[in-house]
């Protein structure tokens, strides 16, 4: 009689630990969304791929569970966003590319979702941001151009409207420098977008345009590469400076090559999105944290370029 009330107890503790057990993964199982755009140049596929790196390294950990959605414009984001809450998203990180996804963020936020945004600046109440300091992309853009082509140069602003606060906050920031370092600069600007195939088509008509540049400010390494295709196609040599920003392993490579130009970027790394991933579960367990974190500018050119090389990068 003892000895089976003995087994008959350990068989419960046996039962209380499984269920316990299990409970405890339930808890720790965060479910998190990811809403990417589908992919147009490399960064945005690196942005991808990041993000889904970090959430299977989670997800193997038994720390989260996550969906990932890619869209082509922001009535398919939004659908899939609300395809993200049915499934019951605790956490949602969003790279809102286009206009009017401020709506759909605000209504997950105020259903208690926790939104971190990568790189797009959107006005929600209690979003969350990981990006660049695009504002400084712009204030070190304008002081390499000036320290390379001189305070009278004639610059080209390659500016990219579409891509809402990114494009708008490099572009203050170089216009602002630009106007307290060298008020004698001469600035045109252009719309463009961030691939290389619209910086050939795009800057080759600038060239037509313009027979004196003495430098351009390109906020996106592909679109750079794409502008340099058209420079050397057209066969200019006016053009001492060209600036980037991105992190593409392709352009790094090129800035040795072109010893007439110098070639820069303002290495805005994909991999910041891992930061995003990570902040979205820091906020999920508990932690406090800064609402917006900013990951300060490098800037790469021929003298330092070695440093960045990076085989295994998908960019």
């Amino acid at each position: 009689m003892r000895k089976t009330a003995g087994v008959f107890l350990t068989l419960i503790l046996v039962c209380i630990a499984v269920v316990t057990a299990a409970g405890e993964a339930s808890a720790a199982a965060y479910k998190v969304g990811i809403l990417a755009p589908s992919v147009t140049h490399g960064w945005v596929a690196g942005v991808a791929y990041y993000a889904e790196q970090r959430s299977k390294e989670l997800a193997a950990e038994g720390k989260i569970e996550y969906q990932m959605y890619t869209s082509d414009n922001g009535e398919q984001m939004t659908t899939q966003l609300d395809d993200l809450l049915s499934w019951g998203a605790q956490a949602i990180i969003a790279f809102p590319q286009w206009e009017g996804m401020e709506v759909p963020i605000q209504a997950a936020i105020d259903k208690g979702v926790t939104v971190v945004n990568f790189d797009i600046e959107i006005n929600a109440n209690g979003v969350y941001r990981v990006s660049g300091n695009n504002e400084d992309m712009g204030v070190q853009g304008a002081k390499y151009i000036v320290g390379k082509a001189g305070p009278e140069a004639t610059v080209v602003i390659l500016e990219v409207p579409t891509s809402g606060s990114v494009s708008e906050l490099r572009k203050k920031g170089f216009v602002e420098t630009a106007a307290q370092i060298a008020p004698n600069l001469k600035v045109l600007t252009y719309a463009t977008k961030f691939t290389r195939e619209d910086g050939l088509k795009d800057f080759a008509d600038i060239l037509v345009a313009n027979s004196k540049i003495d430098a351009v400010y390109s906020m996106d390494d592909e679109t750079s590469i794409g502008a340099l295709q058209a420079i050397k196609e057209a066969g200019r040599t006016d053009i001492k400076v060209i600036t980037g920003g991105g992190g593409c392993q392709e352009y790094f490579k090129m800035m040795p090559e072109n010893e007439g130009i110098w070639i820069q970027s303002a290495l805005y790394s994909p991999m910041m999105v891992i930061d995003a991933v990570d902040m979205a579960v820091s906020v999920l367990d508990g932690v406090k944290v800064d609402p917006v974190k900013i990951i300060p500018t490098t800037i790469v050119d021929r003298e330092n370029y070695e440093k960045y090389i990076d085989p295994t990068s998908p960019y």
